[in-house]
């Protein structure tokens, strides 16, 4: 398998961001729901739990909805369980597990319902942090022979490290991509035209969107 292929296959898990009519499609179902107790059909519920809880240690309720207000964690939950082939969710799986027992070590505590926000921000702090170009090219040579292993042998081990890094990355990608395609951050936080409108071809960008990108 190239590397390419690989780093591709990786991409994929939780959440592609690319704007394809599957992807979009599982956000405009997710836009409606008011989730009081929410019950997630990928994640157990002590899974959910952290899920949501990353997501607002992500991007919590300022003067705009935090990940969770826009349902950001129903799309991630849906995405996982209805569109991941079975390898990628056992990937996904396998790395959440590897970044859980690290929070569960650092604070000494038994269980993922014992987890909160202050014991799962310092860790996902660190595997955010950007890698320097060796690392990343280490990471890519060990992400593709992971799933060469696992094409040929169906197993294989990946370093917890790496494991760790892609749980947090791959999370934060899919999140901001989810949460900038949700309707109320695509109509009312960014730059909103409905198709078709008014064309200005030479206008100054900041005048125009007050400096905000543009929604999709």
């Amino acid at each position: 398998m190239e590397r390419r292929v690989a780093l591709k296959n990786m991409g994929l898990v939780f959440g592609y961001a690319v704007a394809t009519p599957t992807l979009l499609g599982i956000v405009q179902s997710c836009q409606g729901k008011k989730v009081l107790d929410w019950n997630p059909n990928f994640f157990s519920k002590d899974e959910g739990t952290v899920v949501h809880t990353l997501l607002d240690i992500l991007l919590p309720k300022t003067d705009t909805p935090s990940a969770t207000d826009v349902n950001v964690h129903v799309f991630i939950d849906t995405f996982a369980n209805e569109v991941l082939p079975e390898e990628q969710q056992a990937f996904l799986k396998m790395c959440m597990g590897k970044f859980t027992d690290k929070v569960l070590a650092d604070t000494q505590k038994e269980s993922l319902a014992d987890l909160d926000a202050e014991d799962l921000e310092p860790v996902f702090a660190t595997y955010l942090k950007k890698q320097t170009d060796e690392v990343e090219e280490a990471h890519g040579e060990a992400l593709q022979a992971y799933f060469e292993a696992v094409e040929e042998n169906g197993s294989a081990v990946l370093d917890d490290e790496i494991a760790r890094y892609q749980f947090a990355t791959n999370l934060r990608n899919s999140a901001i991509w989810a949460y900038k395609n949700s309707e109320f951050v695509g109509e009312e936080v960014l730059a909103y035209l409905p198709v078709p409108g008014e064309y200005i071809g030479c206008g100054d960008l900041e005048t125009l969107t007050q400096g905000r990108a543009w929604s999709l």
